[in-house]
Parts: C-alpha cells; sequence; structure tokens
C-alpha cells in the first residue's frame, strides 16, 4: 500500500480505471462482444489497443466469448477475461460462466450495466446478472463507485486464481464507466481479503497418517482429478507414483496430469473409462484421490465404489473432502504442495518402498489390460470414429486438444494421450459447443502451439459462428468433426435404455454442408468419406496455414464402449459382456491380494477369511 501512495493521482474514468487495472494484472487478450452498457469501457478500449499491449478479439456471440475465455485459461493456467454488455450479452455469456465454475477455471467477467439510477426500474436491457449468476459463480460484484474499480480488479483476479479456481463477476453500471474520479492503481498483491485465507499446507499429522497407510496397501491406486491440473502437480504425482509403484487412473478433468503412455497409467475412469481402470477402482484396497471430487460420472452407484479401499482425500476445497465419500484420511491444501511436502517427508525416512509389495496387483491389473483393451473397430463400408481420434493422435502427438460434447469427447478422452493442459474439455457442466471457442482461446494464448478441436456434427453447430472470428483474425485452430448424422450420445442412450425410440436426435435433416460453409467464411474445408483419405486428409489439414474445418463421415451407429450404466457400479459396464462372469469367478484376497477361488472361505495363501 506505500507504493500505491507514492503514485501520482490522475483523473480518470472508471472505464479507463478497469482497462489499466486488466493491464496491470498482465491481461493481453479480452474476448467479447460491444453494446449500449459496455461502450464506455470499449470506448477506453478502443485507446488501449491503440497504445499495444492488449488485444481484443471480437466474438460472434458473448457465449462463445466466455469459452474462449476459458480455453485460455486451461490452456495456460493464467485468468481469462470475457466482456459482455447488459440484459441479453450478459446472460449470453452464463452457460460461459457455469462452464468454468463446475471446472474450477480461473476466469473474470466483466458485464456492462445500465445506470445505476436506473437498476431495478427495468430498464432497456436491464437483468440482475449478479444474481442470476450467484449460484455459478466464486464471487460478484457490482462496482456502485469508481474509486472502488482498481481495488475491485485486483480482488477479482485474486478470488479467481487462489484457492479452488473459478469465475468472479464483475458488473459496471454504465455510468461508472463514464464518472471520473482521482484514479489510484491497485498492482497485483496490493489488496487483503479478510477471511479469505485459502488453506495451502497440508497437516503434518494428516501427511504422515496417508504415508502409513501408503506402506500397508498392497493394491494402491492414485485417483487424479483436475485439482492436480489446477495446481501444476505432474511432476509430484509422477514421482509418489513411481516411488510405491502405484497405478494410476484419472477423471475426464485430470486427464494429462499423469503420462498417459507411463506403465503405470492405466488411463480415465468413470462413465466410458477403461475396463481395466474401473476394475481397478473396484478392487483396490487404497484409494488416493488428488484433486479430485468423487462425481457420480466417475463413480457409478457411489456406495460400491472402491468400497473395499480406505481413502485418502487431498483437495484445496474442505467442502470437497468428504461431500460424497468420507475419507480415511482427509487432506485440504494445495496438492502440489502437500505432495512435496509428502516426498518431503519421504525422503526424511529414507526408508525405500518395497516394490514387490504391489507386483502382484499391477501384474493382475496389466492382465485386465490384456483382456479388456479399448477396441479400434475397422468396417468394411464405413470409418469408425475411434480410427480417427488415433490418426489424429498419431499425426498430432503433441498437440492442445479441445473437445465438445457426446460421444467423439470419449472416444477423445480414451484414445488420445495428452501432456499436462493438452486436453481441454467441459467435464461438469457437458456444454456442448465448448470446443471452437475454447480451441481459439488456446490458440490465441499459444499461437506458436498446434490446437485441435474434436466436434461432433450436432456440438459444432451449437457455436459454429464462431467459424467468423477464425476467419477475421486468422486464427490456425484445426476442427475435425466427427459426422454421424446424429447427436450420438443421445442416440446411444436411447438405443440402451429408451428401447430405440430415438426422440429427436436424428441431424441428418436441415444438416448444413460443412465444406459449403467453412468456405463461405473464407476458411478451407475437407470432406473425408472413405478411409482411404483418413490418414492424407488428416495431413492436409495439419499442414495448411490457416484454420481448417473436417468433416469425417464415421459409422453411423457407433457405440461408446465401455459404459457404466446409470445406478450400477463400475465394475458392471455394458459393452463388455464377459465382465461380470469373469468378476463372479475371480475373489482376490483383501490382505495378501493372492487370487482365489469363488468356492474357498479363507484365502490358502494367508488364512483370511474371504
Amino acid at each position: 500500500m506505500q507504493l500505491q501512495r507514492s503514485v501520482a493521482l490522475r483523473r480518470a474514468t472508471g472505464a479507463f480505471a478497469l482497462i489499466d487495472s486488466l493491464k496491470r494484472h498482465g491481461v493481453k487478450h479480452i474476448f467479447g462482444y460491444p453494446g449500449g452498457a459496455i461502450l464506455p469501457i470499449y470506448d477506453e478500449l478502443y485507446r488501449a489497443e491503440a497504445e499495444g499491449g492488449i488485444e481484443h478479439i471480437l466474438v460472434r456471440h458473448e457465449q462463445g466469448a466466455a469459452h474462449a475465455a476459458d480455453g485460455y485459461a486451461r490452456a495456460t493456467g493464467k485468468v481469462g477475461v470475457c466482456f459482455g454488455t447488459s440484459g441479453p450479452g450478459a446472460t449470453n455469456l452464463v452457460t460461459g460462466i457455469a462452464t468454468a465454475h463446475m471446472d474450477s477455471i480461473p476466469m473474470v467477467v466483466v458485464t456492462g450495466q445500465v445506470a445505476r439510477a436506473s437498476i431495478g426500474t427495468d430498464a432497456f436491457q436491464e437483468t440482475d446478472i449478479w444474481g442470476i449468476s450467484l449460484p455459478i459463480v466464486k464471487h460478484s460484484y457490482v462496482v456502485r463507485d469508481p474509486k472502488d474499480m482498481a481495488r475491485i480488479v485486483a480482488e477479482a483476479f485474486m478470488i479467481a486464481s487462489t484457492g479452488r479456481p473459478g469465475p468472479v463477476l464483475v458488473d459496471v453500471p454504465k455510468d461508472v464507466g463514464l464518472e471520473e474520479f482521482d484514479y489510484l492503481p491497485a498492482d497485483p498483491g496490493s489488496v487483503k481479503l479478510p477471511g479469505y485465507r485459502p488453506t495451502v499446507k497440508g497437516n503434518p499429522r494428516q501427511i504422515n497418517q496417508a504415508i502409513n497407510l501408503i506402506r500397508q496397501a498392497r493394491r494402491p491406486l492414485l485417483y487424479v482429478g483436475g485439482g492436480a491440473i489446477a495446481a501444476g502437480a505432474h511432476a509430484e504425482i509422477q514421482e509418489l507414483a513411481e516411488y510405491f509403484n502405484i497405478p494410476v487412473t484419472t477423471t475426464l478433468m485430470g486427464k494429462g496430469a499423469f503420462e498417459e503412455n507411463h506403465p503405470l497409467s492405466v488411463g480415465m475412469l468413470g462413465m466410458h473409462g477403461t475396463a481395466y481402470a474401473n476394475f481397478a477402482v473396484t478392487d483396490c484396497d487404497l484409494l488416493i484421490a488428488v484433486g479430485a471430487r468423487f462425481d457420480d460420472r466417475v463413480t457409478g452407484k457411489l456406495d460400491q465404489f472402491a468400497s473395499r479401499a480406505k481413502v485418502i482425500h487431498i483437495d484445496i476445497d474442505p467442502a470437497e473432502v468428504g461431500k460424497n465419500r468420507a475419507p480415511d484420511v482427509p487432506i485440504v491444501g494445495d496438492v502440489r504442495q502437500v505432495l512435496q511436502d509428502l516426498l518431503r517427508r519421504l525422503r526424511e525416512l529414507n526408508e525405500p518402498a518395497d516394490p514387490s509389495q504391489t507386483q502382484q496387483w499391477r501384474e493382475r491389473i496389466d492382465r485386465w489390460r490384456e483382456d479388456y483393451p479399448l477396441v479400434v473397430p475397422h468396417y468394411p463400408d464405413s470409418i469408425s470414429p475411434q480410427e480417427v481420434i488415433v490418426e489424429l493422435g498419431r499425426q498430432a502427438p503433441n498437440a492442445y486438444y479441445t473437445t465438445d460434447v457426446g460421444q467423439h469427447q470419449m472416444w477423445a478422452a480414451q484414445f488420445l494421450k495428452n501432456g499436462p493442459r493438452r486436453w481441454i474439455s467441459s467435464a461438469g457442466l457437458g456444454t456442448m459447443g465448448f470446443g471452437m471457442p475454447a480451441a481459439m482461446g488456446a490458440k490465441i494464448a499459444l499461437p506458436d502451439r498446434q490446437v485441435i478441436c474434436v466436434a461432433g456434427d450436432a456440438s459444432i453447430q451449437m457455436n459454429i459462428q464462431e467459424l467468423g472470428t477464425l476467419a477475421q483474425y486468422g486464427i490456425n485452430v484445426k476442427t475435425a468433426i466427427l459426422n454421424n448424422g446424429w447427436q450420438g450420445m443421445v442416440r446411444q442412450w436411447q438405443e440402451a435404455f429408451y428401447q430405440e425410440r430415438y426422440s429427436s436426435s436424428n441431424m441428418e435433416a436441415g444438416m448444413p454442408d460443412f465444406v459449403m460453409l467453412a468456405n463461405a467464411y473464407g476458411i478451407k474445408g475437407i470432406v473425408i468419406r472413405d478411409r482411404a483419405e483418413l490418414s492424407d486428409g488428416i495431413a492436409e489439414m495439419l499442414a495448411h496455414n490457416g484454420p481448417v474445418l473436417m468433416d469425417v463421415r464415421v459409422k453411423k451407429n457407433e457405440n461408446c464402449y465401455p459404459m457404466v450404466a446409470p445406478g450400477k457400479s463400475n465394475a458392471q459396464m455394458i459393452g463388455l459382456p464377459e465382465v461380470k462372469k469373469k468378476l463372479e469367478t475371480e475373489i482376490y484376497c483383501t490382505n495378501c491380494g493372492a487370487k482365489n477361488s469363488s468356492n474357498n472361505s479363507f484365502c490358502p495363501e494367508c488364512g483370511t477369511k474371504l
């Protein structure tokens, strides 16, 4: 604060204070769409862009702005920023705000608002976006006095990026943007929020308890979620896994937190996870949850999720620890710091782990891996969607991948091998239309990196207008549409659970010619109908210097397996008819891990009652 007092006051508007504060917080790109109530801010942004150092990306719909800011944040770990005007501009941001909130993504969302005197009068384009967004933000502000602007922006960035990240809304009445006052900047880290102190250091006693449980476990499993990505804890997770030879499974949000080509990786678990990951979580004796929240798409039937296991739960949000599953050892803190302290304690103890302790467990998982691999079908008359994903991963192994939501998302999660922050997908809210604007944000953030969006023919149409943004700015995003003519996941559920009553899920009538549509925006379009064209078509897409929309016609009724049906345990997977029989005949001792016949009452190896 002493530094602030040494800065000379200057007359400025609330709009200037906002833009200057954003620049001071390192903001280089803003995604947005102007309108009446936010015009004072855009007028100041016009001047700032002319000076350089900040760029506004004009989207074609405010939802695209929110998803682009979200993708920007996921790709970099920095706070994404988006603008929208009052009324419909603000409400159009709501889906993107909710998407970021569910996945704990740091964003600052700035909305215009009617003048202070008009608030509550049902003025033109007035909505109470502060009230509307309350359940889907980490915090929100209405700037009533321009003198508060710098402080509010500094607080918004602090709140969005610390503790459990999330979106923060700043609503700015039009006259606040216009009003002049004596402006005093507030730099990053210059504000304090009494009562807001996220716990980042884990309790040493609980860390010691966790180490004791890990040392005793014969069938441990690391269950890694998005909190590990947010904390940047991939190196610590790998060190812990390798120290004790612990297999690692990740959630949809946790993809990339652990090297997916590593022999200890068992891929994603849950509704469309690998069979071996789901078997492992069903049969483990210790589950180490790292930055994960035990959501329903992961757990299946909750009371049967890791029901034989003790649980260590590490998370920065105390509200998540014990919310769905009571842990034996709860540790509240930043995932990376907790794991660093745990590893430091292990080095102090200087008691090397016994690699043979988990050997039988790892061998069992490897047998499951061999017995129930992910399958890439090859049909004589059509391309399978899985083939497209595998070929994309082969030709662009280090790309940043975004997805829309549906079958294509799950196939991409199953078959793509991603590094940290290179997997960008709407997990918690499951937002169709997320992929292309998110890819746009990621590419703006990382212009030298390859960015590919995997989309479905239904979901791409949710925000297809953002082709205009790609065209205007020459944003070199490649979009691959897995086109089966359906809302694919809806069709799969209707086939499996609604006796094949395909109500309003076929998308063929009214489907655009995607190549012609891309060309209409001035973007290269490619269509692939035969397997012989696939490899060269993807190579052509990747080689083109500019955005590309590629339409791949895939098998129309392909289903995404394995699949855990709603209300079932993770071990009861559709698409693997032999699984239930195998589980019934294979029983493993909870003490020594030895495989036993279902006719035995006691383990023949150690005598433990089965």
